[in-house]
């Protein structure tokens, strides 16, 4: 496993936390400690794998660390839409090759696991994402936060 060198090391900008805890709801009550992660020299062969088994986003991590965030999306891009069909080539065959540090998002937009869950659906709407990163302030992942999560919570008070 080839270490980042000094550009790709991931630059994350601090975890949000909250500015008053008023018995808000947390993400820590909704979030998902059980995160799929690779790691930088996974191949996309295996992120695909993942994917197949209805993942929408994987963690990249060196250890507890996060450093980086692939999804569905990302793959769909990265890997030739002849994979699996008649026409598929060598070439085609070889987009499975490449690594998973060279299609990862770097610009991670995280949260605390503190953070109140009206402030993680104002990121996740603000950035146009669908899925938030739960870090401690060190940076180590603790879990995720989806969309779908979200959703769920807003219809259990509604």
């Amino acid at each position: 496993m080839s270490q980042p060198g000094p550009n790709d090391s991931a630059t994350m900008p601090p975890p949000v936390v909250p500015s008053d805890t008023i018995a808000q709801p947390t993400v820590r009550a909704i979030m998902s400690t059980r995160a799929v992660t690779v790691t930088m020299d996974d191949s996309l062969a295996r992120a695909r794998e993942l994917f197949n088994e209805h993942f929408h986003h994987l963690l990249v991590v060196e250890g507890p660390t996060l450093l980086g965030i692939i999804s569905d999306r990302d793959l769909l891009k990265a890997v030739s839409p002849h994979i699996g069909t008649l026409s598929e080539t060598d070439r085609d065959r070889a987009t499975l090759n490449k690594r998973a540090h060279q299609i990862m998002s770097r610009k991670l937009i995280t949260v605390a696991a503190d953070t109140p869950v009206e402030a993680a659906a104002r990121l996740l709407l603000e950035h146009r994402v669908s899925c938030l990163p739960v870090v401690t302030t060190a940076g180590l992942l603790e879990g995720i936060i989806t969309w779908r999560d979200l959703l769920r919570e807003y219809l259990r008070h509604k």
